[in-house]
C-alpha cells in the first residue's frame, strides 16, 4: 500500500513516479485529478484506505488548492469518500452493491449495442482488436488490459449518442471497478477472449451475438467474482 494509504511518511514508488510528471501552473488541478484516479484505478491505493490532502499534495509536489479541486471532482465520481475536514478514503463497494451494479450494467451496456449499430467505424473496432490480440503477449499487461477495457465498455456507450446513458454507465463501471479491485481477481487472459468474442461478432454485422457475448462476459465477471467470495478460488 502506498505512503498516502498509511500513516508513515514513506513515499510509495507509483507516487514518486507520477510526483515528476511536469504540469503547467494552470493544469495542475487536472493533472493531481488524473494522477490520483489513476492510482486508485491502478490498485495503488487500496478501497478505504485515508487519502490525506496535505500529505498527498506534498508527495505529488504541488499545492493544496489543486489538490483539493481534485479530490472534490473524485468525490463527485463516487471513487472518493470525505473521512474529515481535509482527509478523504477510497470509497469501498459492498458485493450486494457490486451485483446489483452488474445487473444494471447488462440493461444499460446492451441497449447502448442497439443504439451503437452502424455508428462505430470497422477501422476503430480493427484497432481495438488488434490492441487485444497484442496485450496477450506482454508479461507486464494489467494496466494497458485496464485500459483496453474502458475503450471497449465506452466505445459502445459513446456511440449510442446518448450523453446520459453514457454518463451512468460510466459511474456503474467505476463501482464495480472499485469492488473487483478488492479481490485477487486475475482475468486478463479470460477477458481478452471474451472480449475479442463481442467485437467478432460486431464486426460480422452481429448485433445479436455481441449482445449474447458481452452479456457472457459481464455474467463470468460476477461468476468470478462469486468462486472468489465462496471460497472456490483464491
Amino acid at each position: 500500500m502506498s505512503s498516502v494509504a498509511s500513516t508513515r511518511q514513506r513515499k510509495s514508488p507509483a507516487i514518486k513516479a507520477r510526483a515528476g510528471v511536469s504540469v503547467r501552473p494552470d493544469n495542475l488541478a487536472e493533472q493531481a485529478y488524473r494522477n490520483l484516479r489513476a492510482l486508485i484505478l491502478e490498485r495503488k491505493i487500496a478501497p478505504g484506505a485515508p487519502v490525506v490532502e496535505g500529505r498527498l499534495a506534498e508527495e505529488l509536489r504541488i499545492s493544496r488548492t489543486p489538490m483539493r479541486e481534485a479530490l472534490v471532482r473524485l468525490v463527485g465520481e463516487g471513487l472518493l469518500e470525505r473521512s474529515g475536514a481535509r482527509s478523504y478514503s477510497v470509497r469501498k463497494v459492498s458485493p450486494t452493491e457490486y451485483f446489483q451494479s452488474m445487473q444494471v450494467r447488462e440493461t444499460m451496456e446492451t441497449h447502448a449495442m442497439d443504439l451503437a449499430v452502424d455508428r462505430i467505424p470497422a477501422a476503430e473496432i480493427d484497432a481495438l482488436m488488434r490492441e487485444i490480440r497484442r496485450l496477450a503477449k506482454e508479461t507486464e499487461q494489467e494496466a494497458l488490459h485496464w485500459q483496453a477495457d474502458d475503450r471497449l465498455h465506452r466505445m459502445f456507450a459513446h456511440a449510442s449518442g446518448n450523453a446520459v446513458l453514457l454518463k451512468l454507465i460510466e459511474t456503474l463501471r467505476v463501482n464495480t471497478r472499485l469492488f473487483e479491485i478488492a479481490g485477487p481477481f486475475r482475468r486478463v487472459a479470460t477477458d481478452g477472449a471474451e472480449h475479442l468474442a463481442i467485437l467478432s461478432a460486431w464486426r460480422e454485422g452481429n448485433v445479436k451475438g455481441a449482445k449474447k457475448a458481452l452479456l457472457a462476459h459481464l455474467r463470468s465477471l460476477q461468476q468470478e467474482v462469486l468462486d472468489v467470495l465462496s471460497g472456490r478460488r483464491a
